[in-house]
């Protein structure tokens, strides 16, 4: 098969390796319709990860049931399915609690494993022809009668969608508060989105980019450009010097300042300033233990200068983590189903496989228009 291949920094290929096959009877074989390139694959694809050179990215994936094994019951050959992100395997404390973004028994040594992702378990990534997914009737969501007609829908489901809920839902959000969301990446503007259902009464986005900052506000977000001054205080100005109810980090560890400059700390610091006494703020930008690549010592710790003081003093909750994809995914396909949620509303470009690299280059660059690119194998 063919598969989106990572041979060191800033260099993916598209390669011919063997197909997955069967290892225990408890998997399935994907034939992939589609598959995403996600702003944390560039963590990966430029070098700041322990990724290896060989391995297959991909971890945001859709497709069609081929081969089934014989211990697998309710998934059947010719399912339309979507994986979440996280490989569970359904039966560990973690599991049955409901949180398989922190599986014991899929990446063994530690919580949590995902497709494709660096420290994240030996799974093989989905950016491919074929894929391999175990405990398959406990990872794979059945799709709807209108899963080839809302494709680009339902293959949301597997990471950005459910992880912009759980950053609102991390902030303890409620109906009718205002909230602001650091990052107008895939993300940043699934949780915009996930606001907009769920009832908020403002809603701001920041970023630095024109074209995403129009895209936050063509879907009902008041557009904060952290080019013209402090996004925090611009928040505050436009609430009365309140700040928001809650708040939302979705860009993580390789955050800049308002200058262009990385500062791993810039957006969890803007965050207490802009939020409320009391108020909540969820972390779902991946920050990651180690970054020896960094530009200074702390954040080589996966450390960083948080303004604790005035988080304290202001009595502000934390929540943080990766998404438990499969506690939202079911209830988010149906608001897809019933018209009620349009993810693929910030796709920007929809590709074959074979360019995939070339993708990878726009997409780390930050180009104009590169917003969120989906990849068609077989096309």
């Amino acid at each position: 098969m063919k598969a989106v291949v990572y041979n060191g920094p800033k260099d993916v290929s598209v390669n011919t390796i063997d197909d997955p096959k069967i290892e225990k009877q408890t998997d399935v074989i994907i034939r992939l319709t589609t598959t995403n390139i996600c702003g944390s694959d560039l963590h990966m694809y430029e070098g700041r990860t322990s990724f290896e050179k060989g391995r297959v990215f991909g971890h945001e994936n859709l497709g069609e049931v081929i081969e089934v094994g014989a211990a697998v019951d309710r998934i059947k050959k010719g399912d339309r399915v979507c994986m979440p992100f996280n490989v569970g395997c359904g039966f560990c404390e973690n599991c049955e609690r409901g949180l398989t973004g922190f599986c014991l028994t899929t990446n063994p040594g530690t919580a949590g494993a995902a497709y494709g992702f660096a420290e994240m378990g030996p799974w093989q990534g989905g950016q491919a022809e074929l894929m391999r997914v175990p405990y398959a009737d406990f990872n794979c969501l059945k799709l709807p009668e209108d899963a080839e007609e809302k494709e680009d829908d339902y293959v949301m489901l597997s990471d950005i969608f459910p992880t912009g809920w759980h950053g609102v839902e991390l902030s303890g959000f409620l109906p009718g508060e205002s909230i602001a969301i650091y990052g107008a990446g895939p993300v940043g503007l699934m949780a915009a989105h996930s606001a907009e259902i769920r009832g908020a009464s403002q809603i701001f986005v920041v970023d630095s980019h024109d074209d995403r900052l129009k895209l936050a506000e063509a879907m009902g977000a008041i557009p904060i450009d952290m080019r013209k001054g402090d996004p925090a205080q611009q928040i505050l100005d436009a609430t009365g010097g309140l700040g928001t109810d809650r708040g939302v980090e979705a860009v993580g560890y390789q955050c800049c300042d308002r200058h262009g400059k990385e500062r791993s700390n810039y957006t969890m610091n803007c965050l207490v300033k802009s939020t409320k006494a009391t108020g909540g703020i969820g972390v779902v930008g991946v920050f990651i233990p180690e970054d020896p690549n960094a530009p200074d010592d702390l954040q080589k710790e996966g450390k960083m200068a948080f303004d604790f003081g005035n988080f304290w003093f202001k009595g502000q909750k934390i929540g943080t983590g990766q998404c438990n994809v499969k506690h939202y995914n079911r209830r988010l396909m149906k608001l897809i189903e019933r018209g009620r949620a349009n993810p693929a509303q910030i796709i920007s470009h929809r590709l074959p496989l074979d360019q995939a690299p070339d993708a990878y280059k726009h997409f780390d660059g930050r180009d104009a228009g590169w917003t969120k690119v989906v990849l068609k194998p077989g096309t």
